[in-house]
């Protein structure tokens, strides 16, 4: 079942938060539990460097959660899950416009961080730069114009870190002193493939701003139509660009084609849905657009290494 969140969600926040413990010694730190009323899991808020956040979470939801929001203007973030629906891929949001956006935070186990801080803050890590924001990393603040996504395949480099952070021995201030540089590193190392130029925001340049726009508009016309998706002629028409430049600039922006990321994101929902278990392996298929429930049955065994009876059944992934 899918809920949309309700007026009494912030008096359950507020009073979780209120009812969570803190530790005294770690002023530093916010903790809060999941309200009992919509999951368990928490959520802890740490401020490793003034005007640098960083959030640890491990939350389950009791149902999927439909989530709508206005545009607005958005810090400069970057999100890492260890355990989740999008586990394999790191995001980095770009400082700027964020369009207004539905998604929904599926009712399975995520575990993950996000560092939160203005595009600003960047410039400061490069004394050379004498305070600004390195050229290479200039699609990242977009000021009033709309923010850069990109989806970083996440590597072995960046899970290990992400689980020092989620799993730190210390406690009060070396606690602290050693969140902040693994944080700095993991910084480092979402950012260094950005300066290669095979896929990197030096080939980003190459791409007119509105090119770059449209190419993020084709992919939330994706989302919103996983049942029913365009075909890529006409999606590339919906947003102004050319399919072979649409193709192209999937690959840049999102390190994959429109087909590849199409069905990722099909099976991630699969995935979803059938480990509710309000729903047959058929009704999945069919609802996710897939006429021929063979079809459906092989592509979610490549994507995963079982069948999707399986996952219905509660095996676990044994790949992807």
């Amino acid at each position: 079942m899918t809920i949309t969140p309700t007026p009494e969600w912030d008096e359950w926040w507020a009073e979780a938060a209120k009812n969570s413990p803190q530790n005294p010694l770690e002023p530093f730190e916010s903790y809060c539990q999941v309200p009992r009323q919509i999951g368990k899991g928490y959520g802890r808020d740490i401020e490793v460097y003034p005007q640098l956040q960083l959030w640890i979470g491990d939350c389950e939801y009791h149902d999927d959660i439909l989530f709508q929001d206005p545009e607005s203007n958005h810090p400069l973030q970057f999100d890492i899950e260890l355990l989740g629906s999008n586990a394999d891929n790191t995001l980095i949001s770009g400082a700027g416009v964020q369009r207004s956006w539905m998604g929904i935070t599926p009712k399975s186990r995520s575990v993950g961080v996000g560092i939160h801080m203005p595009p600003e803050l960047l410039g400061t890590f490069f004394p050379i730069a004498g305070g600004e924001i390195p050229s290479q990393f200039s699609l990242l603040a977009k000021g009033d114009d709309l923010q850069i996504i990109l989806e970083p395949k996440k590597t072995s480099a960046v899970h290990s870190v992400v689980q020092q952070i989620i799993y730190c021995p210390y406690q009060a201030i070396t606690k602290l002193m050693f969140l902040q540089v693994r944080v700095l590193e993991l910084i480092r190392l979402q950012l260094t493939p950005l300066l290669v130029e095979q896929g990197g925001v030096q080939s980003l340049l190459r791409l007119k701003p509105s090119t770059i726009t449209g190419i993020h508009h084709a992919r939330e016309i994706l989302l919103s139509r996983l049942e029913n998706p365009p075909l890529i002629l006409e999606l590339a028409q919906l947003v102004g660009v050319s399919e072979s430049t649409l193709q192209r600039g999937f690959r840049q922006l999102f390190g994959t084609t429109v087909f590849g990321y199409l069905t990722d994101k099909r099976m991630h929902r699969a995935e979803q849905l059938l480990r509710s278990g309000n729903l047959t392996v058929a009704e999945v298929a069919n609802l996710l657009g897939y006429a021929h429930l063979g079809h459906f049955g092989a592509a979610f065994k490549r994507r995963f290494g079982i069948t999707p009876s399986e996952c219905f059944f509660g095996k676990k992934i044994v790949s992807g």
